[in-house]
């Protein structure tokens, strides 16, 4: 019962193991996860704004007098 649990603790041991990670993140990929992460919130802004504006502008729109013709032209 022994033997069949070395190799699982052996390979378990071995991907646990912690490596030297050789990741540079320059400034155009540094820039370019910052536009990325600001163009979603103004997605989402802008989702929102949209769905609570026309909503209200109909109501606007409505409540509004209609304009009286111009006479005598």
């Amino acid at each position: 019962m022994r033997k069949f649990m070395i190799l699982p603790l052996l390979a378990a041991a071995l991907t646990l193991q912690p490596t030297v990670a050789a990741a540079y993140i320059g400034p155009g990929l540094g820039a370019g996860a910052v536009a990325a992460v600001l163009g979603m919130l103004a997605a989402i802004g802008m989702a929102v704004v949209a769905m609570l504006w026309y909503p209200i502008k109909k109501l606007l729109k409505k409540r509004a007098p209609a304009p009286e013709a111009s006479q005598g032209q």
